[in-house]
């Protein structure tokens, strides 16, 4: 059996490991298409504080690890998939041939449409390539402005800070980590940057960027900020072209089923690519987080030797560490129509803490300086417990998140076995 991964990210890896480690005797090809070893996106904050060298960030340290297992790495870039000839084509003009295909092709950063945006000192931060260049430019005292202050922006932002720059954040939403926080976690998390001398702007869109030494950028509010280096992170959206080109279904990602099989049998995706239905939710979701990427392509690498096995839920956790202030954001933590709500605030000491209720169910929550709950938490949601009366009780005091798992998970599983 030929098995062929296009992507050499975290999914890809894990299936790749997955696939030799159930059937030694198959093939299995790794592609990717950076000049690099395979490398964790998510590192490179690290390498930028200098926290971590470049081989910090590779998935695998040992050189020989993937050719002692039998896997095989190329390095070029998919084109076109033939589904009927079962051949990845790729842009040198080579063909590679699969039994079994694997897209874990991630996601790419959007280049919003802001006239200047292709000038001499405007960069994004994904590749290892990008950054070396913001390495050179980045030093103590440039002043640097960041556009987007959502999850991967905060990331960035904390690596920035640590190099000593003057650093500026640009945010179109009305808070930081709009896609992951509500207004009350949002905004305590722009009070603590400002107090950690970050200059943040919300609610504030860059019309144009002007080339030059130093940058010049025009704000909504027809303020001009002057940069000698300016970072674009204005979000990601899945690398799925070369799948809806091939007549594969999708919508914002790949769509796949429990076992990470595409509409096209034999085709399979994982990690940020894919688009897979979340039992909790109802709804087919992309969850471009690290943990779903890797149990996505265990999956995928299981399924595709004939091991059966089943995703029925899509991890929905972020957890994000901006300058030292801790923030967790699961489930459903926007809520839902009808649903219900308790909140606690200490602005003073940088403390939130809301969770959303349906029904008796505690479906999410948004959290600030509250780490000893993350856990628990995330219990709570993910099993969907049945709270009963400890709802209210939650509602009255939300710190009571222990007691109410202690009370209600265990009872939950009685009930479980019973039935």
């Amino acid at each position: 059996m030929k098995h062929l991964i296009i992507g050499n990210g975290p999914a890809g890896v894990i299936a790749a490991e997955t696939i030799v480690g159930h059937a030694p005797q198959d093939q299995v090809v790794l592609l990717g298409d950076e000049p690099e070893p395979s490398y964790s996106r998510m590192a490179i904050p690290y390498l930028l504080m200098g926290n971590i060298t470049e081989q910090g960030t590779y998935l695998r340290k040992d050189p020989q690890h993937f050719s002692s297992r039998g896997i095989r790495l190329e390095h070029g870039r998919a084109k076109s998939i033939d589904t009927a000839a079962n051949i990845v084509h790729l842009a040198d003009g080579r063909g590679l041939g699969y039994d079994r295909l694997l897209l874990a092709t991630g996601s790419s950063p959007v280049a919003p449409p802001i006239p200047g945006m292709d000038s001499p000192g405007v960069h994004t931060c994904w590749t290892m390539e990008d950054a070396r260049r913001i390495m050179q430019l980045a030093r103590p005292g440039a002043r640097v402005v960041q556009m987007g202050a959502g999850f991967i922006g905060c990331i960035i932002m904390e690596a920035l800070a640590a190099r000593g720059v003057d650093l500026s954040v640009i945010e179109m939403g009305d808070r930081m980590v709009p896609r992951m926080m509500g207004a009350g976690a949002g905004n305590m998390i722009k009070a603590w940057c400002q107090h950690k001398g970050i200059k943040v702007y919300t609610s504030t869109r860059v019309n144009a960027i002007e080339p030059g030494t130093p940058l010049r950028l025009t704000l909504s509010s027809g303020e001009v900020v002057e940069a000698d280096l300016i970072i674009s992170a204005t979000g990601v959206k899945p690398q799925i072209d070369i799948a809806r080109d091939s007549g594969i279904h999708c919508k914002d990602g790949i769509l796949v089923d429990a076992t990470m099989q595409s509409s096209v049998p034999g085709i399979y995706a994982a990690g940020d690519c894919a688009e897979a239905f979340d039992q909790a939710t109802g709804h087919t979701v992309v969850s471009a987080i690290q943990p779903n990427a890797a149990e996505q392509g265990r999956c995928a690498g299981m399924n595709m030797v004939g091991r059966a096995l089943r995703m029925t839920d899509v991890p929905q956790i972020n957890v994000l560490d901006t300058l030292g202030l801790i923030s967790t954001s699961f489930g459903r933590w926007d809520g839902v129509p009808g649903g219900e709500h308790a909140e606690l605030i200490d602005v003073p000491a940088f403390r939130f803490l809301r969770l959303e209720f349906e029904g008796d169910r505690l479906i999410g929550s948004n959290a600030v300086g509250h780490t000893q709950h993350a856990g628990v938490l995330r219990g709570l949601i993910s099993q969907r417990v049945r709270l009963g009366a400890w709802k209210d009780r939650l509602k009255e005091d939300p710190t009571r998140l222990m007691e109410a798992y202690i009370a209600c998970a265990q009872q939950q599983e009685v009930w479980r076995h019973a039935s």
